[in-house]
């Protein structure tokens, strides 16, 4: 027997994602009406479509700015999107500022891994070859496990791969593709300043 869905359900899975009102009442009716497994299923849904709008021309957007209350640091952002539309919406807007907040906590040195220096990333490298050559680990694991430590150097200094500071359940990728799915638009990070007095 088929669940019955109410709009009540679709209008509440609607506020919960974003998504359109036949995408959710398709979304409760494949999940027979499970809140939490429906807005999984958009999400993922969303992030496939962000994907495919990855290759559309981003040229709109906003800057999004933060200074921290003390005045010692401040950071402007650069989000881009498709269209004018997009870029003055509630959602887009609060993903600039949600952005330049995390860039003040988090300290990234580059918006994507292909973005950071190769002399950080070389320097990076020597001291987690010679640090293994010091463990006394065997020949044949020791690139795997550089490879681990220069991962995990991403994680932290990478802006798309750093774990959100509001919501470490996921990263800052992982945010921005959940937006773009949610805008129905290809939303990307086009560059960061931060600013810290003194340092």
């Amino acid at each position: 027997m088929a669940t019955t869905i109410s709009a009540k359900d679709v209008s509440e899975l609607r506020g919960l994602t974003g998504a359109g009102m036949m995408d959710c009442k398709k979304a409760l009716q494949d999940t027979n009406g499970d809140m939490e497994k429906a807005v999984d299923l958009l999400r993922q849904k969303g992030m496939a479509r962000a994907e495919k709008r990855a290759d559309r021309t981003a040229k709109e957007g906003v800057l999004g700015s933060y200074m921290h209350f003390n005045g010692k640091v401040a950071v402007l952002v650069e989000v881009n999107c498709e269209t004018d539309f997009v870029a003055r919406t509630e959602d887009f807007k609060a993903l600039a500022k949600d952005l330049a907040l995390h860039i003040a906590s988090a300290k990234p040195l580059a918006v994507t891994v292909e973005e950071m220096p190769a002399d950080v990333v070389e320097r990076e490298k020597a001291i987690y070859e010679a640090q293994v050559a010091e463990s006394g680990k065997p020949e044949q694991v020791r690139a795997k496990i550089v490879e681990g430590k220069l991962r995990k150097f991403y994680e932290e200094h990478v802006l798309m791969e750093q774990k959100f500071v509001k919501d470490d359940s996921k990263t800052i990728g992982e945010l921005v593709k959940e937006v773009s799915g949610k805008l129905g638009e290809n939303v990307l990070v086009r560059r960061f300043a931060r600013f810290e007095l003194g340092a």
